[in-house]
């Protein structure tokens, strides 16, 4: 109606500028004779108004309709206390009216976020929780999850919850939830992503149930029975924790010996009978077999003529009846015997002269037979061809009459005297490469090869143990001699009431006196060998073989309160389930006697195996060693594998030697020794290979090298210790040598591979590359511990805790209470919980606790370990009673212990 105020049809709206695009604001009003904007309090210019009227066809109205254009330039030059605004007034006959405020902000949205999500790791069924704080932006942006970049949707999965305050919430856990987790934030600008928060459900293993005892594994006196469980209920997935305790348990167990039977004396002989025959009898009863014994051999009954030969039966006496029958059937058998055995031996020729005919053609001329007296000495032969020696057609027979002469080195077994090889008329060598070649010596130094690896028995329990014994007396060393040093590593030092440490240098050995163990005003001279040598070796058991040095400490006299700790480092990679790893002491006549077993517990001895140290609380002085024996093929010996190169004097030829040793830093020690006086350089960092029990071979060969600057020598690409040489080198190096010729003096560089693997089991590479010219080499590194010169200390620098803080421990824990804080929770806290029987038995089980720690960690002084421990078994038991004002405060006085351990540590270092 003519006659009202405007009413607004349209209204301006709140707007967005995007980037530098302008925005439009429209309104429309009817009736209306005039319609302007007026943006914050100001009216816009005419000019910068849109407007159009037109006849509304419902009503009959004329509307009018107005629009302005806001640019970015607009809103950000604006400077007032609110938002850029904007509103419409209309007029008309009867006045004005006002349209809302309509805000114009400009839309942005920030590239970080406030807050990322994080990964987790969470266990089955538990809940997950990732945060997200979107970034700034106007306006407010709104939030997405993806998970591996699908959208997660909370109405298809019930469990998850993707509205509170932008977080994802996953109620229960479940294996499919595992996942790379990102926020996505959107607005009308832009979309950002968070950075990717990976999600890991894990599951954390459970043990099965125990099997049925295993029957004795020995028939007959004293053995073991097992009982074994998995951690397959359920199996650890995606990280969880593998189940704790032990996976085997082990019972002794008192098998009957079997009684074999034995024959009672003979009955009275019968009556003669109407045969003229008379009996007699006898019973297995002296004793009867008992046990799966053995039933008596021989009759239970015996017949004979009794008439001296008068009865007789068609003819014939009765006593020559039997006998002649028994003639004729023993001479059936002796033809027919000594008949096979002429056929087996005629046989026997015509295949040794077939094999003899079809290998000739391979023998090859042996020109240097001193191949066979020691060292890295070789022998010489003869090529088809001057050209590469790597271009060498296998199908081609050689020409042994022509061609370049090169030098062949062998595979040597460290430990063998050269005199072992001098009696033996027959020598066998195995050297293999893509083709095998056969090498043989008798009269005219021809060498008849023999593989031993290819026919070593698969069977741990019988065979595998009568091959170790052979190689124990020297029956399988294939390989020459390698001069080490058979001195003896000694160490000594004197000791008194303040104990000290013992070590030899760079061989992972020590020994640790504690602090009373010798009686006040008195002092010991002591000392420490590792014995080198077979000697020892040969005395041991069945499959056993040295998992450590052999160690002595003494004098053997010695008299001490309380044990010493002493320290050696093992090959093995112990696993209670594939080993049966003993402490053993040297007898005085040589005999090795079983201590005690590492999974057993003990009163006489503590031994606490780490990865690749044990610890021992011995008593009393003697020879020690670490010696294991197999139970299944799957038990692994550590190897440390090092190739060390030198040029050889006068020549072109480049010498590489690669050592495969017991991973054992004394063992490696001797391999040191031995090329420094060689003048050999350590071509790579040394690797560490794990040798397993399954009886195969190990192959060293030499890859990658450069074709036109080098030539290897043919036939040695690939070299080969039987299984027996590597399992039981008893801490003896191994070794084989690579010997490469340079085309061209010119040629400075050197680089290759060498890969070392066990047929069936792993492989490790070792990368060359070095220099080769004739030049001043730098020396064989070391190790590089700065105390390696450090022999011997005495006194209160010799521990970590300082002994204040030690006897106040002591005091403390020896004691036990009503709290239960007593040495037991010590030796938990410290994890060195098992064998308690052992500390029991001591007069102070915490000063014992403790120097078996300090041992455990004399290279880490992990002090701040011991001051937790301390400090967690203070609050725990001052919540549970109150204090007692005798009693040493370790709760509130536990940052002080922890200053002064740690001042006692700077002391040490400095």
């Amino acid at each position: 109606v003519q006659g009202t105020l405007p009413h607004f049809i349209q209204e301006p709206e709140d707007a967005y500028i995007v980037k530098s695009n302008p925005i439009k604001l429209r309104c429309r009003a009817a009736p209306a004779l005039q319609i302007f904007f007026k943006c914050n309090g100001e009216w816009v210019h005419q000019n910068e108004h849109f407007s159009q009227e037109y006849k509304d066809l419902n009503t009959g109205l004329k509307v009018r309709e107005v629009m302005i254009n806001v640019s970015r330039q607009q809103v950000e030059d604006f400077h007032g206390p609110e938002d850029y605004w904007c509103l419409c007034v209309a007029w008309s006959h009867l006045g004005t009216s006002k349209s809302r405020k309509a805000t114009v902000r400009i839309a942005y949205l920030r590239k970080n976020f406030e807050q990322d999500p994080q990964g987790k790791e969470v266990p089955i069924n538990g809940m997950i929780v990732l945060h997200c704080r979107p970034p700034e932006g106007v306006p407010v942006a709104e939030v997405e999850w993806l998970k591996n970049e699908e959208l997660v949707s909370s109405l298809a999965d019930g469990n998850i919850d993707t509205r509170a305050d932008h977080n994802l919430i996953i109620n229960e856990a479940r294996l499919s939830d595992s996942g790379n987790y990102t926020c996505l934030a959107s607005n009308i600008v832009a979309k950002r992503r968070s950075a990717t928060a990976t999600v890991i459900v894990y599951v954390n293993g459970g043990w099965s149930l125990w099997t049925e005892w295993s029957p004795c594994n020995v028939p007959c006196g004293r053995g073991i029975q097992k009982r074994s469980r998995t951690c397959t209920n359920p199996a650890p997935l995606n990280g969880g924790a593998f189940c704790e305790g032990m996976s085997v348990q082990k019972i002794t167990c008192n098998a009957l010996c079997p009684i074999d039977g034995g024959w009672d004396e003979w009955s009275e002989w019968t009556l003669c009978s109407s045969q003229c025959e008379r009996q007699r009898s006898r019973e297995c009863n002296s004793p009867a077999p008992r046990h799966r014994g053995k039933m008596c051999e021989g009759n239970s009954e015996a017949t004979e003529n009794c008439t001296d030969g008068l009865c007789t039966q068609n003819r014939k006496l009765l006593h020559d009846v039997k006998p002649q029958s028994m003639d004729s059937s023993n001479d059936i058998a002796l033809y027919s015997g000594l008949g096979a055995g002429i056929i087996a031996v005629a046989i026997l020729v015509v295949a040794v002269m077939l094999y003899r005919k079809n290998h000739s053609e391979y023998g090859v001329d042996v020109i240097d037979s001193s191949a066979l007296t020691g060292g890295f000495q070789s022998f010489n032969f003869k090529t088809t061809r001057q050209g590469n020696p790597l271009l060498l057609n296998s199908s081609m027979q050689p020409d042994l009459t022509v061609g370049r002469t090169y030098s062949t080195p062998l595979c040597f077994q460290d430990s063998t005297d050269k005199e072992l090889f001098d009696p033996l008329p027959d020598i066998k060598v195995k050297v293999q490469s893509s083709f095998m070649v056969s090498l043989g010596v008798a009269e005219r130094a021809e060498f008849h090869a023999k593989a031993p690896s290819e026919t070593f028995p698969r069977d741990l329990s019988r065979d595998y143990c009568n091959t170790v014994d052979r190689r124990k007396k020297g029956l399988l060393t294939l390989n020459g001699p390698f001069n080490t040093c058979k001195e003896q590593l000694r160490t000594s030092g004197m000791f008194g009431h303040p104990g000290g440490r013992l070590v030899v240098p760079n061989t992972g050995v020590s020994l640790l006196v504690p602090h009373g163990a010798v009686a006040e005003n008195m002092s010991w001279e002591m000392y420490m060998v590792i014995n080198q040598g077979e000697a020892s070796v040969q005395r041991l058991e069945g499959c056993e073989i040295l998992l450590s040095p052999e160690v002595t400490y003494g004098p053997p006299g010695l008299d001490l309160f309380c044990p010493v700790a002493m320290t050696i480092a093992h090959c093995a990679e112990v696993d209670g389930e594939n080993w049966n790893i003993q402490l053993k002491r040297k007898t005085q006549d040589s005999k090795w006697e079983e201590v005690m077993s590492v999974e057993e517990e003990s009163t006489s001895c503590y031994c606490l195996m780490d990865l690749t140290s044990c610890h021992l609380l011995l008593d009393q002085p003697g020879s020690y060693a670490l010696v294991g024996e197999p139970l299944t093929q799957a038990a692994v010996k550590r190897l440390k594998l090092a190739v060390f190169g030198s040029m050889e004097v006068g020549s072109m030829n480049y010498s590489l030697r690669v050592y495969c040793v017991d991973d054992t830093p004394h063992a490696f020690q001797v391999v040191v020794a031995a090329e420094k006086t060689r003048g050999g350089q350590l071509l790579e960092e040394p690797k560490m290979l794990p040798f397993r029990a399954n009886t195969f071979s190990l192959q060293v060969s030499i890859q990658d090298v450069p074709q036109f600057l080098w030539s290897i020598k043919p036939f040695t690409t690939c070299q080969e210790f039987s299984f027996p040489q590597v399992w039981c080198s008893n801490q003896q190096p191994l070794h084989c040598a690579f010997s490469l010729e340079r085309y061209s003096p010119a040629t400075a560089q050197l680089s290759c591979k060498i890969s070392v693997r066990q047929v069936k089991g792993h492989e490790q590479i070792l990368q060359v590359y070095t220099a080769v010219a004739e030049t001043e080499k730098e020396p064989v590194p070391f190790f590089m511990q700065t105390d390696c010169t450090i022999t011997s200390q005495t006194g209160p620098k010799a521990f970590k805790i300082p002994l204040s803080i030690r006897q106040r421990i002591c005091a403390t824990f020896d004691t036990a209470n009503a709290k239960g804080k007593d040495w037991q929770l010590l030796a938990q806290k410290l994890h060195l919980d098992q064998n308690l029987g052992y500390f029991a038995k001591q007069q102070s089980p915490s000063a014992v606790i403790l120097s078996l720690w300090e041992a455990r960690h004399q290279d880490t002084a992990d002090l701040d370990a011991l001051a937790s421990a301390l400090e967690e078994i203070g609050k725990i038991h001052s919540k549970s009673s109150p204090k007692d004002p005798d009693e040493p405060d370790f709760p509130s006085s536990q940052h002080g212990n922890r200053k002064y351990l740690h001042k006692g540590f700077h002391i040490q270092i400095r």
